[in-house]
């Protein structure tokens, strides 16, 4: 176990300009560690290759701030520097792997098998509930489930993970103990109680534009595979996937209507080579996850992407529904498709939403419930 002293320089080192993993890793041969470079001269770690500027930060730091000693002093806010047999192996491959991680929660779970979940900050009602679903169903299995926090896709993914009593890695483009957006706050309590809160920024950075392709970058590494629900052609889990693909991880992407705008970016991942994505399955063949396979009563197979129908429902709420399909409709275009009055079709289709069949969605139009197979 480090000591404060060692746990303070650490810090130190992951806020000190134009140093890197491979930088310090050479000065630590020189110098005897992290004990041995705390006790070096300038002269010394100038003599071990660390950049002026980064020991001119170093020189000037004075010690750790109030608010990070206060930090420390939590029982489950921990420092994993790059040296420490809980950082991720997974990171260790990265060409910039960050000198530190910052994490609140379980320490434990880091290097845990973990499926990325990512997408659109503002989804359809079904995107939203096949983010909890997918998530949820692959916590059951074993898989951790991790993700950035972020309204949308994001939440649903940790959501589902907590639902299903699994866990969760929740990686931010802030320090960790600044919770982005703020709506998520009581989320991130759950997550730090199951799971864990990740970051390689320093204590007290903002959620600044530039941080979160750094954050994506993580959250891709972090997995054994990114699975995409919901994205518009130009969007950061785009940006996430692509890593995802530079470090030769398994991409899924789950497709959409061709009329919703926010499956454009799932097709083209799709095209590119993305695995189309339609159940659990799907994923778990792909990853050969062993858990599953030892155990395959832990899932129902996956998601089933056609509603199930009501034994008892009528005929006319039955060809209602078939009428929807699985594209927003709105009910001037049921009445044609059907042939019902309007009245008719309205009080019905209210009596499908009560029920759970259907949900209404933007521009007055109604869309189909998926449910998952369980």
């Amino acid at each position: 176990m480090q000591g404060a002293d060692e746990l303070c320089a650490w810090m130190a080192l992951s806020r000190a300009p134009l140093l890197d993993v491979p930088t310090l890793g050479a000065a630590f041969e020189l110098l005897g560690g992290i004990s041995g470079f705390i006790a070096a001269s300038d002269l010394a770690r100038q003599g071990a290759g660390i950049p002026e500027a980064a020991r001119e930060y170093l020189r000037a730091a004075g010690g750790p701030t109030a608010a990070e000693v206060a930090w420390l002093k939590g029982s489950r806010h921990h420092v994993v520097p790059f040296t420490d047999a809980r950082y991720p192996v997974s990171l260790r491959e990265l060409a910039r792997r960050p000198i530190v991680l910052y994490v609140e929660g379980r320490d434990d779970v880091l290097n845990d098998p973990q499926l990325s979940i990512v997408g659109s900050r503002n989804p359809t009602p079904s995107g939203r509930d096949t983010a909890f679903e997918f998530a949820e169903s692959l916590a059951a299995c074993g898989l951790s489930i991790t993700s950035g926090l972020a309204q949308g896709i994001d939440t649903a993914a940790h959501k589902g993970a907590l639902a299903a009593q699994g866990i969760t890695i929740a990686v931010l483009g802030s320090g960790v103990d600044v919770v982005y957006p703020r709506s998520n706050q009581a989320l991130s309590e759950e997550i730090r109680s199951q799971g864990a809160l990740l970051s390689e920024f320093p204590l007290g950075t903002a959620p600044r534009r530039e941080n979160f392709p750094q954050r994506n970058r993580i959250i891709a590494a972090l997995s054994l595979g990114t699975l995409v629900v919901e994205a518009a052609r130009r969007s950061g889990s785009l940006i996430t996937a692509r890593l995802a693909g530079d470090h030769n991880r398994e991409l899924f992407a789950v497709p959409g209507s061709i009329r919703n705008p926010l499956s454009r970016g799932c097709h083209e991942l799709i095209r590119q080579g993305a695995k189309l994505t339609e159940s659990v399955a799907d994923i778990l063949s792909e990853l050969n996850f062993s858990a599953f396979f030892a155990d395959p009563s832990r899932v129902s197979g996956g998601l089933n992407l056609a509603p199930a129908i009501e034994a008892g429902m009528d005929k006319e709420h039955k060809i209602l529904l078939d009428a929807l399909g699985f594209d927003p409709a709105d009910l001037d275009m049921l009445v044609v498709r059907t042939g019902f009055k309007a009245e008719a079709v309205s009080s019905m289709m209210l009596i499908l939403e009560l029920e759970g069949h259907v949900q209404a969605a933007p521009g007055g139009r109604y869309s189909r419930v998926v449910r998952s197979r369980r």
